[in-house]
């Protein structure tokens, strides 16, 4: 049943985010970072961990995941160094996910041939 959930919750965050390009003058780029901020604000509530141990991967796998991994991260990181984990907390909690994220699109771009 996990997986239902999981692909239920996160193909809701798919359809809003693409409801919300779609439908408001935001281009792509600005949806990204809507939904960026808004996993931010829901971690930073609290609402967004209750979700993601509902949903997992259907929750933490889109970019509101990625906002909750910073926020998580930086919380982290101000219990071990104080106000200093502000700073650290999000890049240190990220830093495998973003990582990947470059060496898996520059291997892409290797392999591809551009358009145009």
């Amino acid at each position: 049943m996990s997986f239902v959930w999981a692909f239920l919750i996160g193909g809701a965050l798919c359809a809003l985010a693409q409801l919300v390009v779609d439908l408001t003058p935001l281009t792509t780029a600005h949806a990204m970072v809507l939904f960026v901020i808004l996993g931010v604000v829901a971690a930073g509530v609290g609402l967004y961990d209750p979700l993601v141990r509902f949903a997992g991967a259907g929750a933490s796998v889109p970019l509101t995941g990625f906002g909750n991994v910073l926020v998580q991260g930086v919380f982290k990181e101000i219990g071990k160094h104080g106000v200093q984990g502000l700073m650290t907390g999000g890049m240190t909690a990220s830093a495998a996910g973003v990582t990947m994220a470059v060496i898996f699109g520059a291997l892409a771009a290797l392999v591809a041939r551009p358009r145009g």
